[in-house]
């Protein structure tokens, strides 16, 4: 089959987000993935999609497969199901390792679907390492009743006028596992100033006037799930059932919308599964991150 491929641009997002959608039903029989995931990817501070990116099409101009690479921090590669099995993967990761070694990059990472066995495969005949796991969580909905909290915690709907505030919070609490900070506007591109965003959902929590607590909710359309994108607790206030009253908060901004679940990704350097667990979650499914030197 003859190929062909090119730079992404930014009216590929939707078709790049189909492969994803269309590998996710493969694998596990629904779509986990945000529709607008995409888009802001290509929108990352410091990735330029004419250098860091390309789709493949086949003949008959299907979107076959693509890749993105953010130099320095990781890259992600989806395969259409329909065209699995004629080297695509294979083909844009000597892409992603011939780049990163072109820019002067030492490593690079990559997360894959647990479900991805020629991918998983791949990776590691090619000597790359285990860096972390990633699970999926899902939790169902019932409208919990409001929680007592400590005294001087009260809780509200994200306030804009925070973001600021918002932004160190989280990368405060990420900053144990993470390699590096994401700048105010990275960080917003991926979360608040996305179209999926959902202001009225999303929880703060407050001791006095001070912010100690956020959870920030995605729209997930066309599914009874409600999504939750990032959960922190400033680290002086955790183990007070903070974390818990802004889920159940947001789960009840979700029920409201409709929705019967609520779903977040929760990464193995935070140490939070077993308190998601104690939280009424479970595990869903899981990804592997991967990395290389090149």
């Amino acid at each position: 089959m003859e190929l062909s491929s090119r730079p992404a641009t930014p009216d590929d997002a939707g078709a790049m987000y189909q492969v994803i959608a269309a590998g996710e039903q493969d694998w596990h029989g629904q779509v986990d993935a945000i529709p607008d995931q995409v888009a802001a990817d290509l929108r990352r501070p410091g990735l330029n999609p004419e250098r860091d990116t390309l789709v493949v099409h086949a003949e008959n101009g299907d979107l076959a497969g693509w890749v993105w690479l953010h130099l320095g921090k990781r890259a992600q590669v989806a395969v259409h199901p329909s065209y699995r099995g004629l080297g695509i993967g294979t083909m844009l990761l000597d892409w992603i390792e011939a780049r990163s070694h072109e820019a002067g990059s030492d490593w690079v990472a990559q997360t894959v679907d647990d479900a991805d066995k020629a991918g998983t495969d791949l990776l590691r005949s090619r000597g790359y390492e285990v860096l972390a796991t990633n699970w999926l969580l899902v939790r169902s909905i019932d409208v919990p009743a409001a929680r007592e909290l400590s005294a001087g915690i009260r809780l509200g709907a994200y306030d804009p006028a925070r973001a600021h505030e918002v932004h160190e919070l989280v990368e405060d609490a990420f900053s144990a596992f993470q390699s590096r900070r994401k700048s105010f506007e990275e960080w917003g591109q991926l979360t608040v100033e996305r179209p999926s965003f959902l202001p009225e959902v999303s929880t703060l929590a407050y001791a006095g006037d001070e912010l100690v607590g956020a959870v920030l909710a995605l729209d997930l359309p066309d599914s009874g799930e409600g999504y939750v994108e990032q959960l922190a607790v400033r680290a002086d206030q955790r183990n007070k059932g903070i974390a818990r009253a802004m889920l159940d908060q947001t789960c009840a901004e979700f029920a409201r919308l409709g929705r019967d679940s609520c779903i977040l990704w929760t990464h193995s350097g935070t140490g939070a599964l077993a308190m998601y667990e104690h939280l009424g979650m479970h595990v869903r499914r899981s990804t592997t991150v991967y990395r290389a030197s090149v």
